[in-house]
């Protein structure tokens, strides 16, 4: 931590958290339903450490208008890479008139000089120890200018303050966190830089994460979790409480896991309805590149097949740009995933976030062509690819979305599946997510997702019938290492970010 004197600290009586748009959510005609989807948690659960006397406000200006003529004492901004430039403007702007302004999160993480010239305080890593900290310091008026995490645990922390979350403006206000981080360590990925100097993966007691889930009203949850599956004990302890709560929920983890052992059953049989899973690329070469190692060697077409047959849906995630991508992975990678019964695809450029391996790499061989954060939303070609011209990456890119969420492609992958309902199921959550854009902005604007919220549960009701898990199931089955690491087979569990999930 760095010492220094603020001599004009104001008594902290109003508290503003900001999450700035991200630039890729902005439009002046519609906004995409993924950004009105789930509230994020992270600035909601450092306000669990403030003072409830206080006058505290959270705005997520992907849902609502952020006004500027206020006047709070202290203020709390989230960054992230594309709405870095904007993050700033509004920390100058409230610095200028008197605020005490922090900043953190991925971007002020990996990028701590440059985020520094913008706040009076900036927070390095997991925000859950250091906020306090601060709190306490800028109680006796010494604060530091800077915060680094030394400490990974969530357990034991606060309820986040969800009283602060305007939840009629989300279609599923019920997002949870309960681990922290991700046990793998792909090249591409902001995560080992977050979390540098600790533990990069832990999570909640189960207790702890049950009790939050009591808590939460309605049926539907929504896990941000980078991996869900990610420490299998605690996964399959967590969807055992789950059962008979009569919740469905959806989440994410990764190609190994749910080959593993039987812990994505467990999850079915507790309501996982659907799955983020990150394929990123059919390419051994393009895995190996990125240290995706929980790719290599595992079989995608029984990944697929497993979670059919449990009537999950799948969001498959794909990265175009490797060093081995050629003109025909656009191709080849849309064709697998609707011929395989993908229900929604998310296709991403390959981009180099600063603080990540991969950045390193492409900036010591020259080939990063943008500092623009802006441009790094994975929709945009910020690097010299190897084969590829960077124009046949970007329009790859977009004929994959085009091609892949065409009428015949949604009833081609709808038809993969065994039983109607699941056809039909497919068709309407896959075109329901990309084919009424506007009318899901038309939605927005009038406030009205609550009114869509029984539709998205009744796609979401199981197709096959739900798994029984015994008492012997439930015994835990030979866990693989997680990226070979002896002392930590299971990947032991999470924490949140001054920004957080």
């Amino acid at each position: 931590m760095q010492k220094e004197e603020h001599l004009t600290i104001r008594p902290i009586r109003r508290v503003k958290l900001i999450l700035p748009a991200l630039t890729e959510a902005t439009s002046p005609y519609w906004r995409p339903i993924k950004y009105s989807l789930f509230p994020p948690l992270g600035l909601a659960t450092l306000a669990a450490y403030l003072d409830p006397g206080l006058d505290i406000r959270i705005v997520d200006e992907h849902v609502e208008t952020l006004g500027l003529d206020d006047d709070p004492d202290l203020v709390v901004i989230q960054v992230y890479i594309t709405n870095a430039w904007r993050a700033y403007r509004i920390a100058d702007h409230y610095r200028a008139r008197g605020s005490y302004v922090i900043l953190g999160g991925l971007h002020v993480t990996s990028l701590p000089e440059e985020a520094a010239r913008h706040a009076d305080t900036i927070f390095l890593g997991p925000g859950e120890d250091t906020f306090p900290t601060f709190l306490k310091d800028l109680a006796a008026r010494a604060p530091h200018s800077r915060y680094s995490s030394p400490v990974r645990t969530i357990e034991g922390i606060p309820p986040i303050r969800r009283d602060l979350i305007q939840r009629r403006l989300y279609l599923v206000p019920n997002s949870i966190v309960v681990s922290r981080g991700c046990p793998h360590h792909c090249t591409f990925c902001y995560k080992d830089a977050f979390f540098e100097g600790g533990r990069t993966y832990y999570t909640q007691r189960v207790d702890q994460a049950l009790a939050e889930i009591s808590r939460l009203p309605g049926r539907h949850l929504y896990f941000l979790d980078d991996h869900l599956f990610g420490n299998p004990r605690f996964a399959r302890d967590l969807f055992r409480g789950m059962r008979g709560m009569g919740r469905v929920f959806q989440g994410a983890a990764t190609v190994d896991s749910i080959l593993r052992d039987n812990t994505v059953e467990a999850a079915a049989a507790a309501g996982l309805r659907s799955l983020f899973v990150g394929f990123e690329t059919l390419s051994e070469s393009g895995l190996a590149g990125a240290r995706k190692r929980q790719n290599l060697g595992r079989s995608y077409r029984d990944v697929v097949r497993r979670l059919d047959d449990l009537g999950i849906m799948i969001n498959g995630s794909f990265v175009f740009g490797f060093d081995s991508d050629d003109k025909d992975v656009f191709a080849r990678t849309v064709e697998w995933a609707i011929e395989s019964g993908i229900t929604t695809a998310t296709f991403h450029v390959l981009t180099p976030y600063p603080g990540t391996p991969l950045f390193s790499e492409m900036e010591a061989q020259g080939r990063i062509t943008t500092r623009d954060w802006d441009l790094y939303d994975t929709r945009h070609v910020v690097y010299e690819p190897r084969l590829l011209a960077p124009a046949d990456l970007k329009a790859g890119y977009d004929w994959a979305y085009r091609e892949f969420y065409r009428w015949s492609s949604i009833g081609r992958g709808a038809l993969s599946h065994a039983s109607m309902k699941h056809r039909l199921k497919h068709f309407a959550y896959s075109a329901g997510w990309k084919k009424f854009e506007r009318l899901w902005g038309s939605v927005i604007r009038l406030k009205q997702l609550t009114q869509a919220r029984p539709l998205l549960e009744a796609i979401l009701a199981p197709v096959a019938g739900t798994p029984d898990i015994t008492a012997e199931d439930a015994k835990l089955a030979p866990v693989l290492p997680v990226d070979g690491d002896p002392e930590n087979p299971a990947g032991i569990p999470p924490s949140v970010t001054i920004a957080a999930p």
